[in-house]
């Protein structure tokens, strides 16, 4: 068993995973939808204008189709993980292609090897997210999950749903 597989770990990877489904159940529907979220132990939160109905009917959907085994709807290709892995990427290859330069010179002369390399490390690392998201952040089983609750508050002008899971 591995430590993805463990308690608060799982739960999180398996509400990370609705969360996503449920993003993309809405953005079928509604394409122009704008929506960002965040996953915990307890559920998610979704962060976007939409009515309450249909975030409570989205994550339902969603999960239903989890069960079903459709489960390219955990990977989201605006996930964080993905901005993660590429940063760190960008950041490695930027890293590596300055070892050894000490003077502002010679950094300077290295810059168009650094823009490259970085635009390379974007390029590498476009398949390296959604592979993270399927194997690490998000677990795409629900293993009897169920939605217990999906409610809506307000910060400022900005409508905030909370959806918590059980199991």
């Amino acid at each position: 068993m591995s430590v993805l597989d463990w308690g608060p770990f799982s739960r999180i990877r398996r509400n990370h995973a609705l969360e996503h489904a449920t993003l993309q159940v809405l953005s079928a529907r509604r394409p122009t939808l704008r929506m960002g979220g965040y996953s915990d132990a307890q559920g998610f939160w979704l962060l976007g204008q939409a009515e309450l109905d249909e975030v409570a009917t989205a994550a339902q959907q969603a999960l239903q189709r989890l069960e079903g085994g459709e489960a390219t709807l955990a990977v989201h290709p605006n996930c964080g993980t993905n901005l993660v892995a590429a940063g760190l990427m960008a950041g490695s290859f930027a890293w590596l292609g300055m070892l050894g330069a000490r003077s502002f010179r010679s950094k300077l002369e290295r810059f168009p090897v650094i823009v490259s390399l970085v635009t390379l490390a974007l390029m590498l690392a476009q398949p390296v997210g959604p592979f993270l998201q399927a194997r690490v952040t998000t677990a795409a089983a629900p293993l009897g999950m169920q939605v217990v609750s999906v409610t809506r508050q307000m910060r400022g002008d900005m409508p905030m749903f909370r959806i918590l899971t059980r199991g």
